[in-house]
């Protein structure tokens, strides 16, 4: 259902790691840690992890309809930069559309990640707080899954 509004917002994280940008660049890059971090519980996960390639995670509808988040990736510099664009979709109604950059930059020995998004709320489904709240656990989640390959 539609309701012709759109809100348009813009977000950056920061989150700093104890390890070298290659090793939080890893974890964006392989499939099996990706959906460690990243993946909702119980749904499915796939990463084509290339330019060009795509990113699908769908949730399961618990309480109403499933989400579906898809990825494109459009540029990739390995342990520097990754950027793409991404649709949520709730049931077959479109949710966001975004354009995303992860910037991976060195500090002493660790890595100052910063993550920038643009997004495109459509007819109400999401919140701009709603996104930034999620992202922000989606970085929470990634310092969980490096302390554990570390481990």
């Amino acid at each position: 259902m539609t309701d012709g509004s759109v809100t348009h917002a813009t977000f950056t994280l920061e989150r700093v790691y104890d390890v070298a940008p290659s090793r939080v660049f890893a974890a964006w890059a392989d499939p099996v840690a990706k959906a460690r971090w990243f993946a909702a519980p119980g749904g499915k996960h796939d990463l084509d992890f290339r330019v060009g390639g795509k990113e699908v995670n769908r949730g399961g509808p618990e309480h109403g309809p499933g989400m579906t988040f898809e990825s494109s990736y459009q540029d990739i510099v390995p342990d520097e930069r990754i950027v793409y664009t991404s649709t949520l979709s709730v049931g077959d109604d479109l949710a966001t559309v975004s354009f995303t950059t992860v910037e991976f930059v060195p500090e002493g020995a660790g890595t100052r990640l910063v993550l920038t998004e643009h997004d495109a709320f459509l007819d109400g489904h999401e919140k701009p707080e709603w996104r930034e709240r999620g992202t922000g656990e989606w970085l929470d989640a990634l310092e969980g899954e490096l302390r554990r390959q570390g481990s």
